[in-house]
C-alpha cells in the first residue's frame, strides 16, 4: 500500500509497524495512537452489533472498562472467563463470539497465559485469538508462535521504554481464513467505499491488514504521529538489552520481597514457589517479564505507607520505562472495577503493583526496604 494520506499511512509510522511486524514473526499491521486504539482497531474488523468477545478476567482495569462500558455503546458485549480453565472458555464461545482476547502476561500480577492451550481452543472453533503482549514484547513471548491470529501492543510501554511516547499496534499473522466460515462480513462482502471490493479476494490471507489500515484508519483515524514513531524506532533499538535487564531486576527484587517478612506474597511467575513457574519457562523462556504485584501482611495502611515514601521508584500509572515505577492498583488502574472484578484481576486493597525497571537493583532493594521501614 502506498503513501497516499497520512491518516492511512506515513514511512516513518509504517517502518515502525513493519519492525514490530518483523519482531512478532507475522505477516503484518499497522501502528496507531495508543494502546487502547489498538484494541479498538484490533476488533473493528471483526466485530458487529449483537457480536461478542471472550475475554480473561485477567486484564488492564482500563481494557476490562473498556470492553464493559465503551464496546456495549458499539453493540459489542463481552463473556469474561478464567483464561486458565480450558472448559470455560470452550463453553463461552458460541455462534456469535468473534475473537478471544486476553494477555500474555497479566497487567497487574504478572500471570502468564497458557496461550497454546486458549489458541488451540479459540481455532478449533474458528475465531481468532487476540493477545495484548505489551508485558512481555516479542523478546520475551511471540504469540504468533503458540497459536494466536492477532498480537496488540500498547508502543507506550516497553517496546519505546522511556515513557515519551503514546502509541499502539496491530499485528497479523496471516495465518487466519477469514472467509472459511462466513463469520467476518467486513472482509468476505463488498465494500462500499472501494467500489464492492471484497478484502478477501483481494488480499487472500492478508485481508485483515489491508482493511484495518484502509477502512479502520480511513475511519476512526486512530493515527499515530510519525514524531512519536521516531521516538518508538529508537526505543526498539536497545529492546533486547533493557528486557533482559529488565528481567533480571525483577528477579532479585522478588526474591528478596519473598523473604521478607513484611510481605504475605509476590505473584512474579519466575519465582519458584510461583504457580506459574513451569508455565513461565514455556510460553516466556527468557524471563516472566518486570511486573508483578505484592501482598503488604499490613494491608492497605501499609501500602500506602510504601507508596508514599520510595525515593527512587516512580507513583504513575505507566508501566514498562527504564525507571522503577510503584502503584496501588485498587485505587488507581482498576479504581472503576468492581470488588469481584478487581479479584478476579489479582488486585486488592493490601495489594501494590511493581514495574522494575534497569537501575542498579541493590538500589531498588534498599528503597523498597526503607519504605517498608517507614
Amino acid at each position: 500500500m502506498g503513501y497516499i494520506y497520512s491518516r492511512l499511512t506515513n514511512p516513518t509510522v509504517m517502518a515502525l509497524a513493519n519492525r514490530i511486524v518483523a519482531l512478532e514473526g507475522g505477516q503484518g499491521g499497522w501502528c496507531c495512537s495508543s494502546g487502547h486504539a489498538a484494541q479498538i482497531m484490533a476488533l473493528y474488523p471483526l466485530m458487529e452489533p449483537g457480536r461478542n468477545i471472550v475475554a480473561s478476567t485477567r486484564l488492564y482495569g482500563g481494557t476490562v472498562t473498556q470492553f464493559t462500558q465503551v464496546f456495549r455503546k458499539f453493540g459489542w458485549h463481552t463473556k469474561w472467563v478464567d483464561i486458565d480453565d480450558e472448559a470455560a472458555i470452550r463453553a463461552a464461545i458460541d455462534d456469535d463470539t468473534r475473537a478471544v482476547f486476553c494477555e500474555s502476561i497479566s497487567n497487574p500480577g504478572g500471570h502468564i497465559t497458557d496461550l497454546p492451550m486458549v489458541a488451540r481452543v479459540a481455532n478449533a472453533a474458528g475465531v481468532p485469538l487476540v493477545v495484548d503482549n505489551t508485558s512481555a514484547t516479542p523478546y520475551l513471548c511471540r504469540p504468533i508462535e503458540h497459536g494466536a491470529t492477532i498480537v496488540v501492543h500498547s508502543v507506550t510501554k516497553y517496546l519505546t521504554g522511556n515513557g515519551t511516547v503514546t502509541g499502539g499496534a496491530v499485528v497479523d499473522s496471516g495465518q487466519f481464513d477469514w472467509g472459511a466460515r462466513g463469520k467476518f462480513p467486513s472482509l468476505t462482502e463488498p465494500e462500499p467505499a472501494y467500489h464492492g471490493l471484497r478484502f478477501t479476494e483481494a488480499f487472500g490471507p492478508m485481508a485483515y491488514t489491508f482493511h484495518g489500515i484502509a477502512v479502520g484508519l480511513r475511519d476512526l483515524g486512530m493515527t499515530m504521529n510519525p514524531q512519536g514513531a521516531h521516538y518508538s524506532l529508537l526505543g526498539i533499538e536497545t529492546l533486547s538489552l533493557r528486557m533482559e535487564k529488565h528481567v533480571r531486576n525483577a528477579m532479585a527484587v522478588a526474591r528478596w520481597l519473598e523473604s521478607d517478612d513484611r510481605v504475605a506474597e509476590v505473584t512474579y511467575a519466575g519465582l519458584e514457589s510461583s504457580p506459574w513457574f513451569a508455565r513461565a519457562a514455556r510460553i516466556c523462556p527468557k524471563g516472566a517479564g518486570a511486573i508483578f504485584t505484592i501482598r503488604l501482611k499490613g494491608g492497605y495502611d501499609a501500602c500506602v505507607r510504601l507508596v508514599n515514601n520510595v525515593k527512587l521508584f516512580s507513583h504513575v500509572a505507566n508501566l514498562g520505562d527504564t525507571r522503577s515505577l510503584i502503584i496501588h492498583s485498587a485505587s488507581t488502574t482498576h479504581r472503576q472495577l468492581t470488588e469481584e472484578q478487581q479479584r478476579k484481576a489479582g488486585v486488592a486493597p493490601d495489594v501494590v503493583r511493581l514495574s522494575i525497571g534497569i537501575e542498579d537493583p541493590a538500589d531498588i532493594i534498599a528503597d523498597l526496604d526503607q519504605a517498608l521501614s517507614a
